[in-house]
């Protein structure tokens, strides 16, 4: 286990505890866990540095934060990406506040979950949350408005973006910690090189640089396959790489740092670890991985309406090969009108 080192300070300045801050974006809350899942190292985090804002766990207010100087919080951990102009604004602030600024989390880095609705728009989503949905009684067709009219007076609620970005996309980041959420021994990692001053370049990814594959117990054969199937449509989990079995596992496409956890867990890697080191595109880097190993092994190979029904087996190709980077793809969204 990672444990947390101080050094003694040679100045009364130096000697002064870490000033941090976290806040929750658009996401669905488990990185604020994942900072909880130290367990017993939150003591030595909390000897260390005072957290000066984290709206989930203590009662500070966003006013509170724009009367702090400029740069006096050093470092704010950052989850969630950014779908809302509460979003937009806290970014922007936190940045100005903030010595260094973290990207946290797979929604924070590359758009996660929430970012997939990126293949819709406000006027979809709404539509479908509040017109739509079946456990939603809307007689009167109300959709949220930024600003209504009470007997109290004016009430207002942020603007609802059309487009979930990434929080590098909004403002300037200095370092990334991947993950859904990032592992313990990742955050703990990245406490101590704050804490002991060794941090490395600006704009680095704070894990590992191999593929999860590299972390994985199973290794991969050059089998190929001729068939692709979803992990409950395996009659038996076999000791083997997931993709022997047909099944679609992210883990050649995906940053490691996760320690394999969830094929210790017989489940494929579905990506939350992010692109890898010199990729442009982690579906793009996937599906040119998994057409290496599709086919018969013949020396005919498969014929294109093979192709067309190996490809048709993929149910859901963007919540497959996209299902944390689309924001942060090259091709970032459906285009709507």
């Amino acid at each position: 286990m990672v444990t947390i080192m101080t050094t003694e300070k040679k100045n009364k300045e130096s000697s002064k505890k870490l000033q941090i801050a976290l806040y929750w974006a658009a996401s669905c809350g488990g990185c604020e866990i994942g900072m909880l899942d130290i367990d017993e190292k939150i003591l030595d985090v909390t000897a260390a540095a005072d957290i000066v804002f984290w709206p989930v766990a203590i009662d500070t207010k966003y006013k509170d934060v724009e009367a702090l100087e400029d740069q006096s919080i050093d470092v704010c951990f950052f989850n969630g990406g950014i779908r809302t102009s509460e979003h937009e604004h806290l970014a922007k602030l936190l940045r100005k506040k903030s010595k260094i600024l973290i990207s946290f989390g797979a929604c924070a880095v590359s758009g996660g979950v929430p970012g997939l609705a990126n293949m819709a728009n406000r006027e979809e989503v709404f539509k479908t949350a509040y017109l739509e949905n079946p456990s939603t009684e809307n007689p009167e067709k109300t959709l949220p408005k930024t600003k209504s009219k009470v007997k109290e007076g004016d009430l207002t609620i942020p603007e609802f973006y059309d487009t979930v970005k990434p929080l590098h996309q909004v403002v300037e980041v200095d370092y990334y910690i991947p993950g859904c959420p990032p592992p313990p021994w990742l955050i703990l990692d990245a406490f101590n090189a704050i804490v002991e001053n060794r941090l490395p370049s600006k704009g680095s990814v704070l894990a590992p640089l191999k593929s999860v594959c590299d972390e994985c117990r199973f290794k991969l054969s050059e089998k190929k396959i001729n068939t692709i199937k979803r992990i409950y449509e395996l009659e038996k989990i076999e000791e083997k790489c997931f993709l022997e079995q047909s099944v679609i596992c992210m883990g050649p496409a995906t940053r490691s740092g996760c320690r394999g956890r969830c094929m210790e867990g017989n489940m494929p890697c579905t990506g939350c670890g992010g692109i890898l080191p010199n990729a442009l595109d982690q579906g793009a880097s996937m599906i040119s991985a998994l057409a290496s190993i599709l086919g018969v092994e013949t020396e005919q190979g498969m014929s294109d309406e093979e192709v067309d029904k190996l490809i048709e087996e993929v149910r859901d190709v963007v919540g497959t090969f996209y299902k944390y980077t689309l924001p942060a793809s090259l091709i970032n969204r459906k285009v709507m009108k």
